[in-house]
């Protein structure tokens, strides 16, 4: 099925390489029952067909009650299926010269109440090949309706050239606005949606959600130039390739300053357009580069070429990506043996048996069929790989953990080995440990190798009390070699909070301890300004989950529930397991700067 965008595949795409052009992929959710979804797809098909003078095929019918499939009751339960039983096999309807329409519908895998689907593929003829286009509609009991659309093409040899990319199909066109789709939080519209600064912070959350499954495109307007003739002649030809595979914002001048306000790692202006992927973490600088930055220099040299550039990562992204549940409970299509001629429709129906061309397309089909089934036994070898890979990175995980665990009491047991006790530090919201008598941290040129060490000297900061559990600390000693470069790093912010702390209460310091770290006074201990984060993400304090991790012991004194809000934190190491110190700046009231946690970064978007 050809794009009336794309006339034809070799002038919509510059040739690639010998052999099967890149398939689209669309995967969304529709507001849509999953009746009305699938009866909407059946009416934009057989429209396409009658444009593309085919016959139009005739309503399908329900392999349970024989009702046409456009007329179900409303209250109508899901099918069901006895255990073990085969899939049905497919309708094949012949609507014109090799163009083939396969039809099934029946219960997904899994057992009784687990839902349904319904399947269209399509098989239209191509130069040296077939267009194969497959819409999928799939709802699992007590979830929502999945539509997914795949259009691929089949060349006859590996000698043939076909462009890089399959267009994307005029029936992506016509759904999208009709079905109401969504991914996750976001709407998966056609065309860019321009974004002014009160839909700033809605978009951000839409960012860093993490049901978000599709690439976030977003483009920024040069200074100096018209919003409307900007997104008129450069953004929307350069989003042309992205339908159904990622959605595309643009910021007005006002949206732009407060995005890359918010995110200050991740911003884009000057006509820049950027490739936001899942898993935004608007904290990290190491998580900008994940996202790609298409320059406004190379769109305006070719704004076409620019268009295939920028839908390189969502095309990969999708092919890429693991089915949703319902989906991948949709059972292998089984068509009818290739010695049974497909059902005819309309005039051609009444001709009686089968002339040449049906022996010559037998023939076909039976070639395509072993194709189809060498495909769908690769796809079940990898399936089945993918599995074992998951059971033993899970075996190996309750391993790691089982030693890390056992690594941790051995420290533990050596800490009191050497101290002749408990850890100084008490366990407790509102202990407090003992201040030495100078009323000053102790002689510190020897710093800490191990957290182990740093827990049981936190008592020579005699304006710092920690509250939270030590075992996250102690854990970090048996993770990586770089332990004790993360405890000396540890030790020095400590440090730089406790020096920070004997100011603000004697009312010099001057501001809060991130501007302290930017302006240390001199013979003061230096703690890099980047390292002290003042708070966390919007998004992170308005996820429910994440905000309770965060909500650590204090004083009843400070607080009377006990608990309070740690957003400000160290950073105190890198990488993916990322420590941090939460702390809470109460120096202004009870003099004092209360750490909650030391330990592996807390949940956000990246670590969930």
């Amino acid at each position: 099925m050809t794009s009336a965008r794309f006339p034809s595949q070799t002038g919509a795409d510059p040739a690639g390489p010998r052999g099967a052009a890149t398939p689209y992929r669309m995967t969304v959710t529709t507001a849509l029952p999953h009746a009305e979804a699938v009866a909407l797809a059946d009416e934009h098909l057989a429209s396409w067909l009658k444009q593309e003078g085919c016959e139009e095929p005739p309503p399908a019918r329900r392999a349970d009650t024989g009702r046409a499939a456009t007329a179900p009751r409303p209250t109508e339960p899901p099918p069901t299926e006895p255990p073990g039983a085969e899939p049905p096999v497919a309708e094949r309807l012949r609507l014109g010269d090799r163009v083939l329409l396969d039809r099934d519908q029946g219960p997904l895998r899994g057992g009784r109440g687990a839902g349904r689907y319904d399947r269209r593929r399509l098989r239209t003829p191509a130069p040296h090949g077939t267009r194969q286009l497959t819409l999928t509609v799939a709802t699992a009991a007590g979830g929502p309706t999945w539509v997914r659309l795949e259009a691929e093409t089949h060349s006859t040899g590996s000698g043939v050239r076909t462009p890089c990319r399959v267009p994307v199909p005029d029936l992506a066109y016509s759904l999208l606005p009709l079905l109401d789709a969504a991914d996750g939080p976001a709407a998966v519209h056609l065309a860019p949606q321009v974004i002014t600064a009160a839909g700033v912070d809605g978009l951000i959350d839409e960012l860093c959600d993490p049901e978000r499954r599709l690439p976030t495109v977003v483009a920024s307007v040069p200074a100096h130039q018209e919003l409307d003739r900007w997104v008129e002649q450069v953004v929307r030809p350069l989003c042309l390739q992205l339908p159904g595979l990622a959605t595309a914002y643009v910021l007005d001048a006002d949206a732009r300053l407060g995005f890359n306000v918010a995110l200050e790692y991740h911003s884009v202006y000057g006509g820049a357009v950027r490739t936001y992927l899942p898993e935004v973490d608007p904290a990290s600088r190491q998580d900008g580069a994940r996202h790609p930055v298409l320059v406004r220099g190379r769109i305006e040299q070719d704004v076409r070429r620019a268009a295939g550039l920028l839908a390189r990562e969502p095309r990969r992204l999708a092919a890429e990506l693991p089915l949703p549940p319902a989906l991948a409970a949709v059972p292998v299509l089984r068509v009818p043996p290739p010695s049974a001629p497909a059902a005819r429709t309309g005039p051609a129906a009444a001709s009686g048996p089968a002339d040449v061309a049906d022996v010559a397309e037998v023939a076909v089909l039976a070639r395509e069929e072993r194709q189809d089934r060498a495909e769908q036994q690769a796809r079940a070898d990898e399936l089945e790989r993918v599995r074992r890979t998951l059971r033993q990175e899970r075996r190996e995980h309750r391993e790691r953990t089982g030693r890390r665990e056992g690594h941790e009491g051995r420290l533990r047991s050596a800490a009191r080995a050497l101290t002749g006790r408990h850890c100084t530090v008490p366990g407790g919201p509102a202990g407090r440990p003992a201040a030495p008598p100078s009323g000053r941290p102790a002689d510190r040129s020897g710093k800490p190798a191990t957290f182990t060490e740093l827990m049981a000297r936190l008592a020579e900061f005699p304006l710092l009390t920690f509250t939270g559990d030590q075992k996250a600390a102690l854990a970090l000693d048996g993770l990586q070699c770089t332990g004790a470069g993360w405890a000396r790093l540890a030790w020095d912010g400590l440090t730089a909070l406790q020096e920070y702390a004997e100011a603000a209460v004697r009312g010099s310091a001057g501001g809060d301890f991130k501007q302290w770290c930017e302006h240390t006074p001199a013979g003061c201990h230096h703690f890099p300004p980047r390292k002290a984060v003042r708070g966390e993400s919007r998004t992170v304090f308005s996820h429910t989950k994440w905000k309770r991790e965060r909500m650590l012991p204090v004083p009843e004194s400070v607080d009377a529930s006990r608990r309070a809000f740690m957003g400000a934190h160290l950073r105190i190491g890198g990488g993916r397991t990322a420590p941090r110190l939460h702390y809470l700046d109460d120096c202004s009231g009870s003099g004092r700067i209360y750490v909650g946690y030391i330990g592996l970064h807390l949940t956000n978007t990246r670590t969930n």
